[in-house]
């Protein structure tokens, strides 16, 4: 009979370590799930953060310009670029609304920013250009095309191309989907401040004369009130 007893304690004892292994196990499996792909991304950046900090106070440490040696890892052609690019955004940046004509000529120059072209396949087009048999003019033709040329409609583009401009197109949906200028308070209801003092001030108001006002507010609404 004792014996029994400990045997049935010890599997009692198993069981109850098995639910709490597995109740951890899905308590950590529930904390993995939660961290998504932004909080991967912020966690990314939050370490390139550190690192860079680490680094400079490193340098600091040995008398070291970090910017300077920093700068040395680029390319004259990579200094060019990002100069260029910094001066386009800034020029960008500093815009006035005028009219939706310019809002779209300003979208079609970053979307031409996006484009990938394709060298290797035009460098083979030029390639198969060159030359003076039928096939190599015809091919001539083809790529140079002037305002005399009949062909048209009969470029047929690659399943990539086709895939690229799907995901485009997906991306500038989804994103005009995700935009809201939600305004804050705006789910309150009828927005009945100037400013975010007034709106204080009303709900001070609000909250000790709501009680007495509620049937001449409501004939106001109606109409009725006279």
């Amino acid at each position: 009979m004792e014996e029994r007893q400990a045997k049935m304690q010890q599997l009692r004892a198993k069981m109850r370590s098995t639910l709490q292994a597995n109740r951890k196990d899905l308590v950590e499996e529930s904390a993995k799930a939660k961290v998504t792909a932004r909080d991967l991304a912020r966690q990314e950046k939050q370490r390139k953060l550190a690192e860079t900090l680490r680094q400079r106070l490193d340098a600091e440490e040995r008398g070291e310009d970090v910017d300077r040696k920093k700068n040395w890892e680029y390319t004259i052609e990579e200094n060019d670029e990002w100069e260029k690019r910094q001066a386009r955004k800034k020029r960008r940046s500093n815009f006035e609304f005028n009219d939706y004509e310019d809002a779209a000529r300003r979208r079609y120059k970053k979307d031409v920013d996006l484009l990938k072209p394709d060298l290797e396949a035009y460098q083979k087009q030029k390639e198969a250009a060159a030359g003076s048999s039928s096939q190599a003019v015809a091919a001539h033709e083809d790529l140079y095309r002037d305002a005399n040329s009949l062909v048209y409609a009969d470029h047929k583009p690659s399943e990539e191309a086709i895939d690229r401009v799907a995901s485009k197109l997906n991306a500038d949906i989804d994103r005009r989907r995700n935009f809201s200028k939600t305004r804050v308070n705006e789910k309150e209801g009828d927005v009945t401040y100037i400013n975010e003092a007034n709106r204080v001030f009303n709900k001070k108001i609000e909250r000790y004369y709501n009680k007495y006002t509620a049937e001449i507010r409501a004939n106001f609404e109606r109409g009725t009130a006279l």
